[in-house]
């Protein structure tokens, strides 16, 4: 039984380990090339700027760091996922036992997110969702030390502007967790008269605006074509009336559906369900602001605008979904559930990458089954047949040349898509498919 620190402490670094192997280990032996967005990532890490068409820069930048430390090897970008992953339950198990006051609570609330599909079977894909993870964790557990703080520190509001930067040029909607804590601490200070306002405050958001400068300067050399790209994949520029009713109604059965897994673990940990709250206690207040407003701005966004909310945008949503159960609900955990829970967990943790492995072989039309390797030996030897030079730049879309810049030997830089006036530029080239590889 998980009865003492030590034990629970063990358990945790264990699963921590199991889980960060079992991840990486699963998709490099069972797929043929990496997903879509992690070698749109590299595509554009290829040639780092500070945004690209689709989203800001740091999914680009932290892949860009790896392919420096471990080149073509696909293993280490599944590692780079589970090491996001794995990092953000530590920082989540921390925050819980600050909230729970108990090692035995606070390794269920992480344990509970193994029923959430975002934190394994879909985490081999190295992305801008799963980018925000860790910065979503950090920026929370930081806002949490200076609410506890009737004088907030200098550091922990400078750590809050940088982690929240950092959050938001992995992706533009880390903006709902940030609006989140910014109404909560309004609330306390100007409704609730809870606390006074400090000069500290400031600090978080002089850090988070400085560090971003370079972005927003970016993004009018570009006429906002990231923004541009969010706003056309949410669908709100065809959007009618009756999509104001349909995407919300969508979107909740969609979040109802992402969960029932991991409520039916709930209930092996409780058995009994009996909701008892109260806004006056701060902790639930706070875990409210962070896990349930997030989701309401999402969804009041989706029925004033009538846009798509997508899956896979709301992976960082329910980071600390697991602290918020177990602490609504602790006064039912009884050890007597432990066992029972610890199996639904097992069940759960195992059954997701054995699906992943089986659904990775017996499926062979997906992107991971690419043959990327070797069309860029293809591409590589009639290069080779032409041209003395090196290829040191691809034109295409972020798949097909990203797939070439990443597998060629070299690393070609990633120029966009094939333009003409680019081509007049380059030294030598050649064009196959809807591919164009040159020399500058």
């Amino acid at each position: 039984m998980l009865i003492n620190k030590k034990k629970v402490n063990n358990f945790f670094y264990i699963f921590l380990t199991i889980h960060l192997v079992l991840w990486t280990l699963i998709p490099s032996l069972t797929n043929n090339n990496l997903p879509l967005d992690t070698i749109e990532a590299l595509a554009w890490g290829s040639n780092l700027d500070w945004g690209f068409s689709k989203h800001p820069p740091m999914s680009a930048l932290i892949v860009e760091i790896f392919y420096n430390l471990f080149g073509s090897n696909d293993w280490a970008y599944y590692l780079l996922s589970q090491i996001f992953i794995i990092f953000s339950f530590f920082i989540v198990f921390q925050f819980s036992k600050e909230i729970l006051n108990n090692e035995n609570l606070s390794l269920f609330s992480v344990l509970l997110l193994e029923g959430i599909f975002f934190y394994n079977f879909t985490s081999p894909e190295f992305n801008v969702n799963i980018c925000q993870i860790p910065f979503w964790v950090l920026t929370v557990y930081y806002s949490w030390k200076v609410f506890n703080q009737k004088i907030p520190k200098f550091k922990d509001c400078v750590l809050i502007g940088i982690f929240a930067a950092a959050g938001f040029l992995s992706k533009y909607l880390f903006f709902y967790l940030l609006l989140s804590i910014s109404l909560l601490f309004i609330y306390l200070i100007y409704l609730k008269k809870d606390r006074k306002f400090h000069f500290n405050y400031i600090f978080s958001i002089e850090t988070f605006l400085i560090l971003l400068i370079p972005h927003f300067i970016w993004l009018f050399k570009n006429d906002f074509i990231t923004l541009t790209y969010g706003l056309a994949r949410s669908g709100i520029e065809n959007s009618g009336f009756i999509d104001h009713l349909i995407y919300p109604v969508i979107f909740i059965f969609k979040q109802i559906g992402i969960l029932i897994p991991l409520f039916a673990m709930l209930y092996f940990l409780t058995k009994k369900i009996k909701l008892k709250y109260s806004l006056k206690d701060k902790k639930l207040l706070f875990l409210i602001s962070i896990n349930i407003l997030p989701i309401i701005l999402i969804l009041l966004t989706s029925m004033l605008f009538g846009t798509k909310v997508r899956t896979m945008w709301m992976t960082p949503f329910y980071i600390f979904f697991g602290t918020l159960l177990v602490y609504v609900f602790r006064k039912y955990i009884t050890q007597t559930n432990y066992k029972s829970f610890i199996r639904s967990f097992l069940i759960l943790f195992f059954l997701s990458p054995i699906t992943y492995a089986y659904i990775s072989i017996s499926q062979t039309d997906k992107r991971t089954d690419y043959p990327g390797k070797q069309i860029a030996k293809k591409v590589q030897k009639k290069w080779n047949n032409e041209f003395e030079d090196p290829i040191n730049v691809v034109l295409g879309n972020e798949w097909n040349a990203g797939n070439l810049s990443y597998h060629l030997k070299n690393r070609p830089k990633w120029d966009g898509e094939i333009d003409k006036n680019k081509l007049d530029d380059y030294k030598a080239y050649i064009c196959i498919d809807n591919i164009c590889l040159g020399n500058k």
